[in-house]
């Protein structure tokens, strides 16, 4: 039993996400996540809100949480969400935390499951990309974050594979989320009158270039410091 319990510790978590992913396509909760949905139930949303603000509040973030952590297709829905009951700024925070909470809970378990194993198997052009990685891991996952150049999910999971601190992967996280949540939730702050107006809201919003630019030249900023560590390592060799 005392060997059994390793691989338990190890793999258990991994185990117990993949069960609830299945439970939940399974059961049908991802087709209640959708802006279907909650042009249905906003105005019962809306009333427990103003019922229970806090508890509101903390159960938004949970079930964000879960959500990302699940990997479940719902993350946009969940910001417009955030925006429609709480506002533009209370709600894009809250989605930022939600979302930053989900995602720290899936680094975690891909660092603790299978990840040595990959890396072995991974080879040695990979062990380069996370030795850079790791250098300046804060500016590459803010970028990651500002400008989402892979899904969500699998940016989760192939930074649970290197060794980046993970104060640092919940900071620059929550940093390069933050915009983009509040964005989002600004638009679904105005749900109500599309919705009264029978309009669909514009999702692609952050393809505009008002919205874009900005976004883009933070990512630049952010390239700062890897820009002048190859610079100064050019200059010594």
């Amino acid at each position: 039993m005392s060997g059994l319990w390793p691989s338990v510790r190890r793999f258990g978590p991994l185990a117990l996400v993949a069960a609830l992913v299945i439970a939940a396509f399974a059961s049908g909760v991802t087709r209640h996540l959708s802006l279907h949905e909650l042009r249905a139930r906003h105005l019962e949303l809306e009333a427990l809100v103003k019922a229970h603000p806090l508890a509101a509040l903390g159960a938004y973030v949970l079930t964000y949480t879960l959500v990302v952590a699940l990997s479940l297709p719902a993350a946009l829905v969940m910001t417009l969400t955030g925006g429609l009951l709480f506002g533009a700024w209370v709600g894009g925070g809250a989605a930022a935390l939600g979302c930053t909470l989900g995602a720290a809970i899936l680094f975690l378990i891909c660092r603790t499951a299978a990840g040595d194993v990959l890396k072995a198997r991974a080879g040695p052009t990979a062990a380069k990309i996370e030795a850079g990685v790791r250098r300046d891991a804060f500016s590459y996952i803010l970028i990651l974050r500002l400008v989402p150049v892979m899904p969500f999910w699998l940016a989760n999971l192939a930074l649970g594979l290197i060794d980046i601190p993970f104060a640092t992967f919940v900071f620059a996280s929550f940093l390069g989320i933050l915009p983009v949540s509040i964005i989002y939730a600004g638009l679904g702050s105005s749900l109500n009158a599309l919705f009264a107006e029978h309009v669909r809201p514009d999702l692609h919003i952050i393809a505009r270039p008002a919205v874009l630019l900005p976004l883009i030249g933070l990512s630049l900023l952010s390239l700062t410091p890897i820009l002048v560590r190859r610079l100064r390592g050019g200059e010594k060799s």
